[in-house]
């Protein structure tokens, strides 16, 4: 049992010594941190998901623009639903979710940023019978479509430099 112990230390030490990092974690540069986030919308899946990796990363985000190390700027963020397939009886059965997202960075009055605008697409099946089961799976597929969303955002962020 102390010789597995031992192992794994070794092979934690090992994995941090070379290098290794999760998938994510790279570390923001000073200028972000403490931004300002222009949100269109604070209450949506990537609003949350966003200021949350923030946080994690190591920034904090300020309420105002007063004190604030750059500006991140969400313009657009939006979810759309459409039909991609019906029955015969002209009931949907397929639909496609797709979760896009325009936001750039600014330090000081220089756009270090661009406005980028990334966008992900999921269809998924769709039974009259399982409605309520259906639009669970939908609010998953747009909660994970947001989480994807953000980690593309962060490694942008991450490469300002």
């Amino acid at each position: 049992m102390a010789i597995a112990k031992y192992t794994m230390v070794l092979g934690v030490l090992a994995l941090g010594g070379c290098g290794f990092r999760l998938a994510g974690s790279d570390a923001l540069p000073a200028v972000m941190a403490r931004p300002y986030l222009s949100l269109k919308d604070p209450y949506t899946d990537f609003s949350r998901e966003f200021e949350h990796a923030l946080k994690s990363a190591g920034a904090a985000p300020t309420l105002t623009r007063d004190g604030a190390t750059a500006f991140v700027d969400i313009t657009k963020d939006l979810v759309e639903q459409r039909t991609l397939a019906v029955s015969g009886k002209n009931i949907p059965t397929e639909y496609e979710l797709t979760y896009t997202v325009t936001f750039s960075a600014r330090i000081a009055d220089k756009e270090v940023l661009a406005p980028q605008t990334i966008s992900l697409s999921r269809d998924f099946s769709f039974n009259e019978a399982l409605q309520l089961a259906k639009a669970n799976e939908a609010d998953i597929l747009r909660q994970q479509m947001a989480r994807d969303l953000v980690a593309i955002a962060m490694h942008r962020l991450t490469s300002l430099k």
